[in-house]
């Protein structure tokens, strides 16, 4: 070995074990804890990030943390719906969710993402286990209610979304049992109302409710973005749920980040202690964020 790559190859596992050094104090901290995970976004779609997500995964379990993902998939049920020649719409960014469509979903996402994670983390050196949210009862679903008022006429319409659902009541005792074994629940949403009948539920939201129904010590909310700007694009490391809600009201916080805010907002209102928007596309961003001092995304934290 040449002296230059010697020096090179001491320079990166010096910096190996000075990350490990700092990531001492964490493992101590969140021993036993429980952390719920919505995976999505283009993560998702890549191969390489999956299998990273996956090994991290893994990771987490083995030194004593619980994570409960909960998963999205909305592209992959859109080519599905393609491929099916079944017509979908979306409304104020939910897909209206016809009776076809809704078995589509269930399929997609209960079935086919759902496996394909589970196998991800099996592949990883971990057990996992796939279920919906009618496994178990755990999402008692409600009808998604939404109104529009008409420009013109000024009058409220109410707007049928279909087999649209949110979560009415969490029953996180299957999640809590699995907690105490070497296993880690991976969770579609879909969920069931009293009488049965299949919703469609947002990703995040049913994340955001799992975690505060299982006063988790963390919700971790993977996507797109890096995290919540200010007005001059700068990261916003950290807030509190205050600090955060006058920002919403400023208009710094615009768009489809409003939505995913507000599902971290609940969440810390349940006595989840901080909910963490972060890059999923960034490799590893999930370990960075929980291990390391600064972390890669937007803490918002009870103070």
């Amino acid at each position: 070995m040449t002296p230059g790559r010697d020096i090179q190859e001491t320079k990166h596992w010096l910096r190996t074990a000075r990350t490990l050094s700092e990531a001492l104090p964490y493992l101590r901290r969140f021993a036993g804890s429980t952390f719920v995970i919505k995976y999505g976004g283009h993560a998702m779609g890549d191969p390489r990030l999956a299998r990273s997500f996956a090994n991290d995964i893994v990771l987490l379990k083995q030194v004593g943390i619980n994570p409960v993902v909960v998963h999205g998939g909305g592209p992959q049920i859109g080519q599905m719906l393609d491929r099916m020649q079944i017509k979908s719409d979306f409304v104020d960014g939910l897909r209206v969710t016809d009776a076809a469509t809704v078995e589509v979903v269930e399929m997609v996402l209960a079935g086919t993402i759902n496996k394909q994670i589970v196998s991800e983390i099996t592949a990883a050196g971990g057990t996992a286990l796939g279920l919906s949210g009618k496994d178990g009862n755990l999402i008692v679903a409600r009808k998604v209610q939404r109104t529009k008022r008409d420009p013109d006429s000024n009058i409220e319409k109410v707007l049928d979304l279909g087999f649209v659902g949110e979560p009415d009541r969490i029953n996180p005792g299957i999640l809590e049992i699995l907690a105490k074994s070497n296993v880690i629940p991976v969770v579609a949403p879909t969920g069931a109302d009293e009488s049965g009948q299949t919703y469609n539920i947002n990703a995040d939201t049913a994340a955001g409710a799992i975690a505060g129904a299982l006063k988790a010590k963390r919700f971790y909310l993977l996507t797109d973005v890096i995290g919540i700007l200010d007005k001059t694009g700068t990261l916003i490391q950290e807030a509190s749920p205050e600090e955060i809600r006058a920002r919403l009201a400023d208009g710094t916080i615009t768009g489809g980040m409003i939505p995913k805010v507000e599902t971290c907002l609940s969440a810390v209102d349940q006595n989840v202690e901080s909910a963490v928007i972060l890059d999923g596309r960034v490799p590893h961003g999930l370990l960075l964020e929980i291990f390391t001092e600064h972390g890669v995304g937007t803490q918002i934290i009870r103070r």
